[in-house]
């Protein structure tokens, strides 16, 4: 449209219509509310507001869901609007002109009073009063319902669904910017219901100022006509109500159109297709046509009926039961074709079924026998998908692809009961229901809903599983919802992230390598295996990804590797080598570029204390006494505790002489404690201390 514009020059006339017509709009809407219009512009615009009222209805069946026609409402108030200044001018051109005979306001409202009225003033007149109310009663106050029950719903689940999109991006599910997308969808659909519930306001007004707009045409008529015109009762009459009748049906069709158009935005769902489409394919069953027809065959057989059209109709439905039995096994033929080039053309993807069972697979999932359904993709099965999205997620953060994921039944287990695997060894187990939802108490909850109480697999949270009719009740009372496979899903990223040093093999070493020297051959070939072989590179890796350090910048390690004198270093001092210049890619991910980095320290005296202990205890590492290191170990698990209820998180900063000490001893009791040195720490990285450790417990 835009190139159209512009090869006929009129590229900067129709920018103008579109950046000045709405408001050029609404003022002539104001000047025909003051100003008399000669008949031949009400003739216009009436024929303008019919046009309006058409394509209003043609875009709201041909939209797919609501949103697609977010500008729905307002439209709807410009269109009620223009409708009633032409009624103010109508009624104007009517009363003032009305003597002159029925063309006085134009020839639409002559015609449509002719075809209504038909000689017959009184039929005329109950026409034109069913149309309204059809209008108002069934139609405007259906649609008004509808609108106030879908805004009431729709906020109501405004904070599950928000609730629902947190656990998705925190499962890997989602990324940040799909939900993103998703957020501003939920609060564009809270804003459109809400519109709607005050826009039906103005079709259900409109309505009724058609009726007082009638009575007052036809009373004000008669008493012009006769007293001020002196005109005979029957002429006044015969005039004035057809042309009283003509505006308000001139007035009134394109209400009601705009009436159904409001209808099917409030009552449409979200589907992929347009109404059409989506009610031909919904009642398009062979299995419900067959009794249709049956039944109209009978009722042709009853005498006295009219036989012959009742078997034509049982016969046509008759036909389209046929008709829709072939399409159905057409479209089946046809999905069974999709599903057979879909796994030919996959075979040698990451494709999970629950068929595939390999014993030595990598990671794999157990699920109990009632747990099948959550992967079962013929019923929906989300859980699949979810995996998927996971894979992708940790792959991208710690640079590296995570090993194909095995789902499969395990008999063995209790039915609700799930096992992750890495390799053979189980690393976790749990049991969720797939019937139930958890939902987790937040600081506002304050009533206890009841269920089977548990404890969040991955965090370790007091949780509690409700039935699904109890999950409203769960949300006002400030409680989160989270669904059966996001409760998996969210313990096997946190499982993937713990174990991810065991995940790495050489095979996958080698891969990153060979992508790696596509971009520089000369680094690769001169460190690998020259320097450092790939087995040695692997061990390194491995014991930097168990601390949850990112390996994606692979070229920083080589360049790193290329200056050390690796012949008298183990991979242990090789690892902790690569840490400061690999720093970065852990502290972006517990504090944004300009945020400083919260951290935990030990008071200087308990850090000496510690050293001391090290260097004396030589090759054996860091023995503390039972006693202190209990407290230890306590004091840096209820700052961590304090630090996860806020949503935060910190690395706990050390010594780079106890760093790998430190970290074998904790790490066995906090997984997810990041523990770094201060070499590691960038010199332009701001640094906020949130707490220090060690000198109540150096006094005990």
């Amino acid at each position: 449209m835009e190139m159209t514009l512009r090869r006929l020059g009129l590229y900067n006339v129709g920018l103008f219509i579109k950046n000045m017509g709405l408001p050029l709009g609404i003022l002539m809407l104001v000047a025909m509310m003051v100003l008399p219009l000669p008949s031949s512009l009400l003739d216009i615009f009436f024929t303008s507001n019919i046009l309006l009222s058409l394509l209003v209805l043609m875009v709201a069946m041909n939209a797919y869901r609501p949103l697609d026609f977010s500008s729905f409402p307002t439209l709807l108030l410009f269109a009620t609007v223009l409708r009633l200044g032409l009624n103010v001018a109508s009624t104007r051109v009517v009363l003032s002109q009305g003597h002159t005979g029925t063309s006085a306001a134009g020839k639409v409202i002559e015609a449509f009073g002719n075809f209504v009225v038909s000689g017959n003033y009184v039929v005329g007149l109950f026409v034109f009063v069913i149309l309204v109310i059809i209008n108002l009663v069934v139609i405007t106050k259906g649609a008004g319902r509808v609108s106030e029950v879908s805004a009431r719903f729709t906020l109501d689940a405004m904070p599950g669904k928000q609730m629902a999109i947190d656990a998705d991006l925190n499962a890997g599910a989602l990324t940040t910017e799909e939900a993103k997308l998703r957020r501003e969808d939920i609060a564009k659909e809270a804003d459109f219901y809400g519109a709607m519930d005050g826009a039906s306001k103005f079709v259900k007004g409109d309505a009724i100022a058609g009726i007082l707009i009638l009575v007052i045409n036809i009373i004000g008529g008669l008493i012009i006509g006769i007293w001020q015109y002196n005109l005979e009762v029957e002429e006044a009459a015969n005039t004035y109500l057809l042309l009283s009748v003509g505006d308000g049906l001139v007035a009134q069709i394109p209400s009601l159109l705009l009436a159904i158009a409001t209808a099917i935005i409030v009552t449409r769902v979200s589907e992929t297709h347009d109404l059409a489409d989506q009610i031909s394919s919904q009642i398009n069953i062979s299995r419900a046509w067959l009794p249709v027809s049956g039944v109209l065959l009978l009722i042709g057989l009853i005498p006295g009926m009219p036989n012959l059209l009742f078997l034509i109709a049982g016969l046509f439905a008759a036909l389209l039961s046929f008709l829709s039995r072939r399409s159905e096994n057409q479209t089946k033929e046809i999905e069974q074709v999709q599903i057979n080039e879909a796994e030919a053309e996959n075979e040698n993807e990451d494709k999970i079924n629950l068929s595939e069972i390999a014993d030595n697979s990598p990671v794999s999932i157990q699920l109990g026998y009632g747990l099948i359904g959550m992967v079962d993709e013929e019923k929906g099965g989300p859980l699949v998908n979810r995996i998927t999205g996971i894979r992708k997620q940790v792959s991208k953060d710690l640079g590296f692809i995570i090993p194909a994921v095995r789902v499969r039944d395990d008999l063995s287990l209790p039915a609700n009961q799930y096992r992750i695997r890495i390799g053979q060894t189980i690393v976790a187990e749990d049991i969720i229901y797939a019937d139930r939802k958890l939902a987790i108490p937040g600081e506002s909850s304050k009533i206890k809903i009841t269920g089977i109480e548990v404890k969040d697999p991955s965090f370790g949270m007091d949780a509690v599983w409700i039935e699904k009719h109890k999950v409203s009740e769960a949300e006002i009372n400030g409680y989160m919802i989270i669904e059966p496979e996001s409760v998996i899903g969210t313990h096997f990223s946190r499982i993937l992230y713990r174990n991810a040093g065991k995940l790495i093999g050489q095979d996958d070493v080698q891969s990153l390598i060979d992508n790696l020297n596509e971009s520089s051959p000369q680094l690769v070939q001169s460190v690998v295996p020259k320097i450092i072989p790939l087995h040695t590179l692997t061990g390194v890796l491995r014991l930097l990804l168990a601390e949850r350090v990112p390996i994606s910048d692979l070229r920083q390690v080589l360049e790193s590797i290329s200056g050390m004198a690796i012949s008298k270093m183990t991979i242990h001092d090789m690892a902790e080598a690569l840490r400061p210049s690999l720093a970065g890619l852990l502290i972006q991910r517990i504090a944004p570029l300009n945020e400083p980095l919260p951290v935990i320290t030990f008071s200087t005296s308990f850090e000496h204390l510690l050293i001391n202990m090290v260097k004396q205890s030589g090759d054996e590492g860091l023995v503390l006494d039972s006693n202190l290191a209990q407290n230890l170990i306590t004091s840096l698990v209820q700052t961590n505790e304090k630090l996860g209820a806020e949503g935060k998180q910190a690395a706990l900063v050390v010594s780079p002489a106890i760093r790998k000490q430190i970290s074998m001893l904790i790490k066995q009791h906090i997984e997810d404690m990041v523990i770094m040195s201060f070499t590691e720490l960038p010199d332009n990285k701001k640094i906020n201390i949130i707490a220090s450790i060690g000198d109540d417990l150096n006094s005990e």
